[in-house]
């Protein structure tokens, strides 16, 4: 997939009544445009559309950095106060319904649903009413449905009720028509199109990259988990943990690493590539490459040719707070945290210097993300090619030990063996393993996810969605208000959306 992500539009084209047409008839083929009754008329326009289906999700990098900027993760660093403004204001928790990011982030959850809904609406017949069969249609349809599943989730998780359409893919007149649906309606349907997809997508795709069953089955166990369906999110996860065709990698730090891209532990990734290299900063995150890791390198960095990074911007710096929570011993954290002070001073062959980054320092960076030498072209902030690890089998470990946990017959013994599988590769050794249980148990279950999960945009949503936001967070997190983000206020201005409490 990696490879072949593209974007395919649907040019619409919209004629008025003029005088003129008494003089000249003009059909939208005379003027070579294509319109819907061009297009799905045959298998390769039905993969070529579905392809297109996965492009926005490329789009939504900035959830990453989003999840643990709001925690107590990471801070957004960068060069001054007003530098990459909109996580500036997340971070400080003084964003407003005027926030360029997260707009951006429902424009792109939107358009995905747009591109899913124009396939669904044409899936039995085509624009001019014809049947296009072909081996293979009901598992793509099994991708599609997961992706609207996803850009859904996405935007539940950061709005909560939002306007929900599934039937057709919807027009500039139809924006004034929406409302925002319950949160549980929402669930509801992407609960329904993960079922869906389940029963049609295969367990192992020929291309990397493409939805799997096993993909579509974690997110629905992710997505029981934050309705707190402990019970059905622990069978969902058994199907997955069962399959055998996943594994921990013995080497925490390699799957961060090109060549450990859609490895054994790998679930769920999104996938960026640099074939055609991207040059347009007016929209920085809709070229293949992954934007975010631009932001998370080294300001100003240099060093010899056997140093193995580039340089960055300094955002999504890590706290130290995130640094003290990994006990000795625990090999993710040097993996997670890189303290550039200590890898200058242990590599003084690399000559290596770097401008400190000047607002709120740590002194610490993202290595998960940590932009590398090679890994980009063309105009090099925008075109890195590094996957998103979005799903990955430590991940499924953990959210089934949380289920099991909080299950309502609760099986301490099983989240107990799949925590310490996760810690075990931790630390290397058995010596570290969990005995406790009940509550005592979630909440190092909790524990684990952010030490083992950091930096890779799950922590907020984890806060909030087991009540411990506020805790964590400290008083700037508004009880109330902040579990949501604000719906953009050009939404509210075009199609009349009421918004969150207390914005």
């Amino acid at each position: 997939m990696k490879k072949y992500i593209k974007i395919v539009s649907i040019v619409v084209l919209i004629a008025t009544t003029s005088s003129c047409n008494k003089w000249v008839d003009t059909t939208a083929k005379d003027a070579y445009i294509i319109t819907d009754a061009d297009y799905l008329r045959s298998e390769s326009d039905y993969r070529t559309m579905a392809v297109s289906v996965y492009t926005p999700i490329q789009w939504l990098n900035q959830v990453v950095p989003i999840g643990d900027i709001a925690s107590d993760n990471a801070v957004s660093g960068g060069e001054s106060a007003s530098d990459v403004l909109d996580l500036q204001q997340i971070d400080d928790y003084t964003h407003t319904p005027v926030n360029g990011t997260l707009e951006d982030l429902w424009k792109s959850a939107y358009e995905g649903i747009n591109r899913a809904n124009y396939l669904h609406q044409y899936k039995s017949k085509n624009y001019a009413g014809q049947v296009v069969t072909f081996a293979g249609k009901e598992a793509l349809y099994g991708e599609v449905y997961f992706l609207r599943a996803y850009y859904y989730f996405t935007l539940v998780k950061m709005f909560g009720d939002v306007p929900l359409f599934v039937d057709k893919r919807l027009g500039l007149e139809d924006s004034r028509t929406l409302k925002r649906s319950a949160k549980a309606d929402v669930y509801k349907q992407i609960e329904i199109d993960l079922n869906n997809a389940i029963t049609v997508l295969p367990a192992v795709q020929s291309q990397k990259g493409r939805i799997t069953k096993y993909a579509a089955q974690a997110l629905l166990g992710k997505v029981y988990l934050y309705q707190n369906k402990f019970d059905a999110a622990a069978a969902m996860f058994d199907n997955v943990i069962n399959a055998g065709g996943f594994s921990l990698v013995p080497d925490f730090g390699s799957m961060f690493l090109a060549t450990g891209e859609n490895g054994s532990e790998s679930v769920f990734e999104i996938q960026y590539s640099n074939t055609s290299p991207y040059y347009n900063w007016g929209a920085v995150t809709r070229g293949q490459g992954n934007y975010a890791v631009q932001q998370c390198g080294i300001r100003g960095l240099n060093g010899s040719g056997a140093m193995p990074y580039a340089a960055g911007w300094s955002t999504n710096l890590p706290t130290q707070n995130l640094a003290n929570a990994y006990a000795a011993g625990d090999k993710r954290k040097a993996v997670t945290v890189l303290d550039i002070d200590a890898y200058v001073n242990a590599n003084p062959s690399y000559g290596i210097t770097y401008q400190v980054a000047p607002y709120k320092n740590t002194g610490l960076y993202n290595q998960k993300y940590l932009p590398r030498k090679g890994e980009t072209s063309g105009q090099i902030e925008l075109n890195y090619t590094n996957n998103q690890r979005i799903i990955r089998y430590a991940d499924v470990l953990l959210m089934a030990a949380e289920a099991n946990n909080k299950a309502t017959a609760a099986n301490d013994v099983k989240a107990q063996d799949y925590l310490n599988r996760v810690r075990r590769r931790a630390f290397g050794d058995n010596a570290h393993d969990v005995s406790s249980t009940g509550t005592t148990l979630y909440q190092t279950i909790l524990d684990e996810r952010r030490l083992e999960l950091a930096m890779e945009g799950d922590r907020f949503f984890d806060l909030v969605r087991t009540g411990k936001a506020s805790s964590a967070i400290g008083s700037k997190f508004i009880v109330g208000k902040h579990e949501l983000f604000p719906i953009p206020q050009a939404e509210i201005d075009i199609s009349g959306l009421t918004q969150n409490p207390n914005y």
